[in-house]
Parts: structure tokens; sequence; C-alpha cells
């Protein structure tokens, strides 16, 4: 592995090899991405977060998953998300590369002050989630008319 190369390369890829080695130990596996090509996640499903004057919408982007199976909840300004995505896979394969997410998954989100938790509306299309979220009415922005 090592053959052509100076002692300074080896060693800066011995160090390389043990920081790589010590993130895994502190953050779990996967914190980096395994190619160029790939995208170091930081969770399933991926997510998305806008607001408007009068909402906040929330995207989740989760194919592959019965929406009547997902747990949606609001408390204290926290939404939290969880579900699980169970992949068919075929018995007695031996699978050595699996990129897509398959277990169970939980997101938790901390909204903005002023949501109304009792505006909550979720509606799931073509394997996205969007979760919207009312804001309260003393929270929105008025117009003040100068006088």
């Amino acid at each position: 592995m090592y053959a052509g190369m100076s002692d300074i390369e080896k060693d800066l890829l011995e160090q390389l090899g043990r920081m790589d080695r010590e993130t895994d130990n502190l953050y779990g596996p996967g914190l980096l991405p395994a190619s160029l090509r790939m995208m170091a996640g930081k969770g399933f499903p991926a997510i998305n977060v806008g607001a408007t004057a009068n909402q906040i919408d929330i995207y989740l982007f989760a194919p592959g998953i019965d929406p009547k199976a997902m747990d949606i909840s609001i408390q204290h300004n926290v939404l939290i998300v969880a579900g699980e995505r169970r992949l068919i896979t075929e018995a007695g394969a031996d699978y050595y590369r699996k990129e897509r997410y398959d277990g169970p998954f939980r997101r938790v989100l901390t909204l903005p002050d002023g949501v109304d938790p009792d505006r909550v509306d979720a509606r799931y299309r073509d394997g996205v989630l969007h979760i919207t979220v009312g804001r309260l009415e003393s929270s929105k922005p008025r117009r003040i008319e100068v006088k």
C-alpha cells in the first residue's frame, strides 16, 4: 500500500487514518461520505424547512414509507416525526453495498417561537411528507398605520 511513498507521506496517511477512526469512535461511522459522489447525511429522512409570515413549511423526503405508519407530534415548539422504512431484500442474498436507509428513524425539529400547535397539517404525496405549522396571530407581522 505504501510502496513508492516517502516516510512523510506514509506518516501523513497513517495520521489521517487514525483521525478517521477516532471520528468514527466519537460520532459513529458514516459521518463523512464514502466517496465524492455521496453526500454526508445528517439523518433520514432528509428535511427542508421554510417559513412565511403565516406558516412554517417542513418537507421530509421519505419515499417508500407508509404515511399511516408515521408518528407525528408537536409539543412546546418541538416537532417529532418517527417511523420506519423496511426495504424488501431477497432472502439469502449477500449485499456488498447498501446505500438506501433501512430501519427506524426519528427526526426532531425545534420550531421558532410563535407557532400554533393547533394549526398543524400533514400531507404525503409522491414520497414527500409536507407538514405545515401555522403561526399564532400575535406573532405575525402586522402593519401599523402612521397617523
